[in-house]
C-alpha cells in the first residue's frame, strides 16, 4: 500500500514539473511576441529612423515622382527626405517610371498603407485623374506637384513654379540676342501630354510671335506654327497643332532625331547664325549637339530650364546658351509646408490658381530665375544650390 502511495506521489510530482515547464515555455515564447512587438513604432507620426522613410507600416505623406532616368526627378528625391526630416511625419517616395499605369498602383499601394496627404508629380496629367481620384476617394488631400493633373476636381492643390514666366523667359532672351532680319527660329516643345509643355510654350508664344510677326524671325520647322504666326494669341487647340510637329516628349533621344530631321530637310539658307526655343536642359543638350554637327550652322542660342548639373557645365563651356533656374528647394519646401499644414488641420496658403479643364486648382507659384555664362556662379554657387567643385572651368 505504501509502495503504491509512494508511486503516487512520484507521479503527481512528474505530472506537476511537466505542467510547470510547458507553462514556462509558453511564457518564453510570448515574452519574445512582446518583445518583438516593442520594437515597433507605437504610432507613425512619432517618427524613427525606419518609418521617416516608411519603414514602418503607416505613411503619412506619399510622393509619387515620374521617373528615375532624368537627375531633376532623383535630386528631388533626396530633397523630399530632408525637407521632412525635423518633422514628426514619415514618408514613402515612389517612381513611375514614365508610365500612368506604375503610377496609378503606387498611388493604390501608398493608400494602402494610411496616407493623409498625396504629392504627385503625373507621368501624363489627364493620365493621373484616376490616381488622384483614387486617392480622393479615400479621404486624401491631393497635391499636384511642378505638372498640373488635368480632367479632374480631385485635386486640392497645385505647387508650382509659373510655368508661362519660364517660357515668356525663354522667348525674350532669343529676342535679346538676335539683330536684324530673317534670323532662323526653331521652335521645339515638351510633351503634348504634360499641361506645363503648352504653358512653357504659351509663354514663348507670347513674346516670340510679335518679333516673328515682324520679321525679326522666320519660322524654320514647324509649317503649323508658319500658318498660326500673325495670331499672337493662340487657343490649347492651336498649340497643340504646333506642339504635336515639335514634340520632344521630354525624351533625349527624341528630341536628338527631330533636330537630325530638321537640318536634313532644310537648305543652307535654313541654318546660318540660329535660334532655338528647348523646353528644357536634357532635349538643350541634345538638340545643341546636333546643330553643333552641321557645318552650314555657324552658331546658335538654345534656352533650357531646371539648372541640371551637365546643362550648367554645357553653358560654362559656350555649348548652352542660358537655362531658366527653378529652385527645387523653395518647390519642395512649398509642398512640404503645404502637407503639414494640411496635417496639422490647417489651410496652406496659396498664391493664384490655375484651371485644369475640370476646376480652378489653388496653386502656390515660385519665381524663375534666367542663368548664363555671366551669373552662374552668382545665382548657383553662391546661393548654395551647387558646390563649385561639380564643374571645370568655372571663373
Amino acid at each position: 500500500m505504501k509502495k503504491n502511495n509512494m508511486r503516487a506521489i512520484v507521479f503527481i510530482v512528474i505530472l506537476a514539473l511537466s505542467v510547470g515547464l510547458l507553462a514556462g515555455c509558453t511564457a518564453q515564447t510570448s515574452g519574445d511576441d512582446k518583445s518583438t512587438e516593442g520594437n515597433q513604432p507605437a504610432d507613425t507620426n512619432q517618427p524613427t529612423d525606419d518609418n521617416k522613410t516608411s519603414g514602418g507600416n503607416k505613411v503619412d505623406v506619399g510622393i509619387v515622382l515620374p521617373t528615375k532616368e532624368e537627375p531633376r526627378w532623383v535630386q528631388d528625391e533626396t530633397r523630399f527626405k530632408d525637407a521632412l526630416e525635423n518633422t514628426n511625419y514619415s514618408v514613402e517616395i515612389l517612381f513611375s517610371q514614365g508610365s500612368s499605369s506604375n503610377e496609378k498602383q503606387n498611388v493604390e499601394s501608398l493608400i494602402t498603407k494610411g496616407i493623409k496627404v498625396l504629392i504627385i508629380c503625373p507621368h501624363d496629367g489627364d493620365g493621373a485623374a484616376a490616381a488622384a481620384e483614387a486617392a480622393k476617394k479615400d479621404g486624401i488631400t491631393v497635391i499636384s506637384y511642378d505638372r498640373l493633373i488635368t480632367g479632374t476636381d480631385a485635386v486640392d492643390y497645385y505647387v508650382t513654379f509659373d510655368s508661362v514666366a519660364v517660357g515668356e523667359a525663354q522667348g525674350q532672351y532669343l529676342i535679346d540676342k538676335a539683330s536684324g532680319e530673317g534670323n532662323p527660329l526653331y521652335l521645339y516643345a515638351g510633351a503634348a501630354s504634360d499641361n506645363n509643355a503648352f504653358l512653357f510654350f504659351e509663354g514663348a508664344w507670347n513674346v516670340l510671335q510679335p518679333k516673328i510677326a515682324d520679321g525679326t524671325f522666320v519660322i524654320k520647322n514647324s509649317s503649323e506654327a508658319v500658318a498660326l504666326q500673325d495670331k499672337d494669341t493662340l487657343t490649347r487647340e492651336e498649340m497643340g497643332k504646333i506642339i504635336g510637329q515639335v514634340t520632344t516628349n521630354w525624351d533625349f533621344n527624341e528630341a536628338k532625331n527631330k533636330a537630325e530631321a530638321h537640318l536634313t530637310s532644310n537648305s543652307k539658307e535654313d541654318k546660318g547664325d540660329v535660334y532655338i526655343l528647348a523646353p528644357n536642359d536634357g532635349t538643350a543638350r541634345s538638340i545643341a549637339d546636333t546643330f553643333a554637327a552641321d557645318t552650314d550652322v555657324s552658331s546658335y542660342v538654345v534656352t533650357g530650364q531646371d539648372a541640371e548639373i551637365a546643362s550648367v557645365q554645357y553653358i560654362i563651356d559656350g555649348k548652352q546658351t542660358m537655362t531658366v533656374f527653378k529652385d527645387v528647394r523653395t518647390l519642395v519646401n512649398d509642398s512640404i509646408d503645404m502637407a503639414v499644414a494640411v496635417l496639422e488641420g490647417k489651410t496652406p496658403s496659396t498664391t493664384g490658381s490655375y484651371n485644369n479643364k475640370a476646376a480652378d486648382i489653388p496653386a502656390k507659384q515660385t519665381e524663375v530665375i534666367v542663368v548664363e555664362q555671366s551669373n552662374v556662379k552668382s545665382a548657383l554657387i553662391d546661393s548654395g544650390y551647387y558646390d563649385a567643385s561639380e564643374f571645370t572651368n568655372l571663373e
